[in-house]
């Protein structure tokens, strides 16, 4: 079964080099300042599990061409806020406008026939068969004329809305063909989370429910727009979409978890965040809080995916590990307050 530990966070930055050792002198207790810090817990307050998510913007558009030509200009760099409509990217369109201009003179030809054709109908000096003749030959020619006025369309990558270049794939010079990718928009505006879940972790989701999450320190809610579990053939493992609802702004393409709610977490035994590690040299442990102490542990790690990683040595179950330990020193002090939990 999963066997949970309390984490415990630091709500102050603190000062002084890491001290190696397990041992507390007295000495230290007296020269370092004590540190308050929070306990929260490793999973959901109802035995959930955190899923790793990526943040993105909802609204991103990979920008290619239906056309074969050659790459005129690049109006934009990779970072660039643009509005919807702006011109990107403008390819050569020499061809096309001379195609352009011969049927242009082409339809003005036919229509000039047609209005001649109406005026011997008028005067009963042709048949109506010539007449729908001719109105057939100017619909052909109106078409030709509209077809190449959109492939030249095609020449002029605009926006399709207002957002940011995330990155430019041509430059001026290049020939390209149908399909070829030419630049990433990432769109202003709505932001969402996106993960892969399992059955057993997407089991009691629903479209429209709300989960909690975390990026980079920050707590959010998000609310669930898509659930498609079991997609993967390989790994069996569907897609989930969450809305982000609060706060806006985050950093696009951020590391993020979400906690999912009744689901098992996916490792079995003690697991640790990352966000807790210390690394000194090849050696990885983390603090834990004791006796009113913060106790440097080193730790046998195993393999894992997403934010956390399972404990093969180094910790006990119930142990309070500081999340976040910042520039803590074996055996300073350290004050447990109460009232933060994590996830909600």
């Amino acid at each position: 079964m999963k066997s949970a530990f309390v984490l415990a966070s630091l709500s102050v930055a603190l000062l002084g080099n890491l001290a190696c050792g397990s041992k507390r002198d007295s000495r230290v207790e007296k020269e370092l300042p004590r540190v308050a810090v929070s306990l929260v817990a490793d999973g959901a307050p109802e035995g959930g599990a955190w899923v790793a998510a990526t943040l993105q913007s909802s609204r991103t558009a990979m920008m290619s061409t239906r056309m074969a030509a050659q790459v005129k200009r690049v109006l934009v760099q990779e970072g660039q806020r643009v509005s919807a409509g702006t011109l990107l990217i403008a390819l050569g369109d020499e061809d096309l406008q001379g195609q352009l201009r011969a049927a242009e003179t082409g339809l003005a030809t036919v229509q000039a026939y047609h209005r001649r054709i109406q005026a011997l109908q008028a005067q009963k000096a042709s048949t109506a068969v010539e007449l729908e003749q001719v109105e057939a030959q100017v619909a052909q020619a109106q078409a030709g004329v509209s077809s190449l006025k959109a492939n030249i369309a095609y020449t002029q990558i605009r926006a399709p809305f207002a957002g940011v270049v995330q990155s430019r794939k041509v430059n001026e010079g290049d020939f390209v063909g149908p399909g070829t990718p030419l630049l990433e928009l990432v769109g202003d505006g709505e932001q969402e989370l996106l993960a892969t879940v399992s059955e057993g972790e997407a089991k009691g989701l629903k479209a429209g429910a709300k989960v909690a999450f975390e990026s980079e320190g920050v707590q959010g809610e998000a609310q669930i727009t898509g659930l498609a579990p079991g997609g993967d053939p390989t790994s069996h493992k569907g897609t989930l979409r969450a809305k982000v609802l609060k706060p806006k702004g985050l950093r696009q393409g951020s590391f993020a978890r979400i906690l999912v709610p009744g689901a098992k977490a996916a490792a079995e035994g003690l697991s640790v965040p990352r966000s807790a590690l210390v690394q000194r040299g090849e050696l990885t442990g983390v603090f834990v809080a004791k006796d009113g102490h913060a106790e440097l542990r080193w730790l046998s790690l195993g393999e894992g995916e997403g934010s956390f990683l399972p404990v093969r040595s180094g910790l006990k179950e119930g142990e309070k590990v500081i999340d976040h330990p910042g520039a803590l020193q074996d055996g300073q002090p350290v004050e447990i307050s109460s009232g933060v939990s994590r996830g909600k």
